[in-house]
């Protein structure tokens, strides 16, 4: 176990947010966290982390616990970066204890050089520990790590060198989740992660995040990211947390199941309910019966209530249908340039476009953050210009356009008027119930469109364009600002069309239900994949597995040789040092010995001028020799000792 909450509460004035929350996480275990805006995710992950006080229960109980031994890490909104660092000073920090025990290792090895008997002995079992802590952790792969994350969050053409505080809110907050996957904490939390991240980045991600090591608990709205990395859902509705095994789609037909349960056990509740306090107000003021209606009265105060599901809460409604059947060829695009800007500051997004699409197919659009998506949108429709090339349009088609920056609408216009405006031959009741299917009632269809949410004025543009009766859909992130129900029933709605749709979007899961054909843009080149955003994704990977084995490769033989180097370095110096500790005893040796062959010859020279022994032919002679031996010997061990001194 890593994580474990039992009965928290957290009340924001004086109302209940958090209501008797308890989970728990175990070791290698993902977590999706989801739950409508405003449920409490974000103070839940306060709370975990010890940013947000919570609040006990009546009794004194509630507390979070977080296994003494775990690293919590935590993607916060703000990244949290030092802004006076570079990028590689602060992926390196990521490993600031591997580094230290690298520095360490550096000095033992230069103490080495000198130290003598026990202390060299003492030195060199201090560096065997380090260096075996410093192998385990993979210390010498550290380079060939922050390059493979920095790469694969979008960082692998940027200069490392650069300062943190020239970067963008978005560079910093991919910069902050990269720094946080080499640090590898035993929990990563990870709130919204998928924010800035363009679609090669995200699916790098989470296939990064489905071999994570440790526990996962991650709150985001994308469905289809959670599908992916998640292995339980834990929904916060109503105050209370609710756990699923499986993935998102595991989750909703779980979540379906146990409301419809629910619903049946409180339905039977509170029939049992209306017959207690039925009894109770027919007997209560009898004599004969009082006794008996305070007892049911007591079982009423003691039965705990089962909420009513909010499954059944009423969906809106968007109906997308058409008259007139266009011709097979919907729209040809061959050897379109787009461009955007003039003159100096004219900018080629796309060479020369080609694209075809025919009668009935879902295609959708897909490609990096800037690519050109939405102008391509604009291209096809000639609402920005083109200088070469050309675009045809098939006969009958009638085409209807959801931007996703809304710049058809009125903002100063009521709702209501905006959908009279939309169609001169609607009734204001008409317009009225039209603007209810979609959940805008009331008082609320004479605001003006400025002031209502964008997921309102998504729905606007949804019911308008249902008045078109368009054969084809024209969509420009459809889905932003929606909520998960609204999203799901867009989602029916589009793959129920049988005309022809253009769609470009990030919502994966909306691409896998709706499209039939992916459009993949490139800076080099525009890519067709038949199929649906799965299909695309095995393609792609397969297409990727090349070029990423070539990496890999490249990536393990510099890790090889850094290990290698870093071992025959570790080896040499063994070696060296025990040399240097020989080399060294000869010196001491070579120099005593020299010291008793000069006094040895100084003895014999004395000897042979001595008048005792100059008439002894036959000992002059044997001193002599060894007199000879002796300075030969001393030569050579001069010689011995300059070359072990020059070393």
């Amino acid at each position: 176990m890593v994580l474990s909450l039992e009965h928290i509460y957290k009340y924001f004035n004086g109302e209940l947010l958090l209501k008797d929350i308890s989970m728990t996480i175990e070791e290698k275990e993902a977590v999706g966290l989801i739950g409508s805006n405003g449920c409490g995710k974000t103070t839940l992950l306060n709370i975990i982390t010890g940013s947000q006080s919570f609040d006990r229960t009546p009794d004194g109980l509630g507390s979070v616990s977080v296994n003494s031994r775990a690293k919590v890490g935590y993607l916060r909104q703000n990244s949290g970066l030092d802004s006076q660092r570079t990028i590689l000073e602060e992926m390196n920090d990521a490993f600031s204890d591997l580094i230290k025990v690298k520095q360490d290792m550096a000095e033992l090895s230069a103490k080495m050089e000198t130290a003598q008997g026990g202390e060299l002995e003492r030195i060199s079992h201090e560096y065997s520990e380090k260096s075996a802590y410093f192998e385990a952790r993979d210390g010498y792969r550290t380079d060939v790590r922050i390059r493979q994350v920095l790469s694969g969050m979008g960082f692998g053409s940027t200069d490392t060198s650069q300062m943190i505080d020239t970067l963008s809110g978005g560079e910093k907050t991919r910069l902050a989740l990269a720094k946080l996957l080499l640090e590898e904490p035993d929990l990563l939390i990870l709130d919204e992660p998928t924010n800035h991240l363009d679609l090669t980045t995200l699916m790098w991600l989470e296939d990064y995040l489905k071999s994570y090591k440790g526990a996962l608990l991650i709150v985001s709205h994308d469905r289809y990211f959670i599908n992916r990395v998640c292995s339980r859902i834990c929904e916060i509705q109503s105050g209370r947390i609710y756990s699923y095994k499986g993935d998102y789609d595991a989750y909703l037909m779980q979540k379906k199941m146990r409301d419809e349960r629910q619903l049946k056990e409180y339905e039977a509740q509170q029939k049992e309910i209306a017959k207690l306090e039925d009894y109770v107000a027919r007997n209560k003021v009898r004599a004969s019966t009082a006794k008996m209606a305070k007892s049911r009265q007591n079982m009423l105060d003691r039965i705990e209530r089962i909420e009513k599901p909010q499954l059944y809460e009423t969906p809106p409604k968007i109906r997308l249908e058409y008259d007139i059947e266009p011709t097979k060829d919907i729209v040809k695009v061959a050897g379109c340039e787009l461009a955007v800007g003039e003159g100096d500051k004219k900018r080629v997004l796309i060479p020369s476009l080609d694209m075809h699409v025919r009668r009935g197919e879902h295609v959708g659009i897909i490609g990096a953050n800037g690519i050109g998506k939405s102008s391509v949108l604009k291209l096809i429709q000639g609402l920005i210009p083109h200088e070469n090339g050309s675009i045809s349009w098939g006969n009958n088609v009638k085409l209807t356009y959801f931007d996703q920056e809304h710049r058809q609408l009125e903002r100063h216009n009521t709702v209501i008027g905006e959908v009279m405006r939309k169609s001169s031959r609607i009734s204001e009741q008409q317009a009225r119930s039209l603007l209810g299917s979609v959940l805008i009632r009331g008082e609320d269809v004479f605001k003006p469109v400025s002031v209502i949410s964008g997921g309102e004025r998504a729905k606007l543009y949804f019911a308008m364009m249902s008045l078109d009766r368009a054969n084809v859909l024209i969509l420009d992130e459809p889905t932003n600002h929606l909520d998960m129900m609204t999203k799901e029933v867009l989602e029916n709605a589009l793959a129920e069309f049988e005309g022809t749709i253009i769609l470009v979007s990030h919502d994966r899961y909306l691409l896998n239900k709706v499209a039939d054909r992916i459009i993949e843009i490139t800076p080099d080149e525009v890519n067709s994949y038949e199929g649906n955003f799965d299909a695309y994704y095995a393609a792609y990977t397969e297409k990727q597995q090349d070029l990423q084995a070539a990496e890999n490769a490249q990536a393990q033989a510099a890790a090889k040789a850094a290990y290698e180097q870093g071992k025959q370095q570790s080896h040499r110096s063994k070696q060296q040092r025990a040399a240097d500790a020989k080399r060294r005893e000869r010196i001491r040796q070579l120099e005593n010995e020299i010291e008793q062959t000069e006094q040895l010859i100084a003895q014999l020279e004395q000897e042979i001028a001595s008048p005792e022994i100059a008439s002894d032919y036959a000992l002059i002679n044997e001193k002599c020799s060894l007199l000879d031996t002796a300075r030969n010997e001393l030569e050579e061990k001069m010689d011995e000792w300059a070359e072990l001194s020059d070393i």
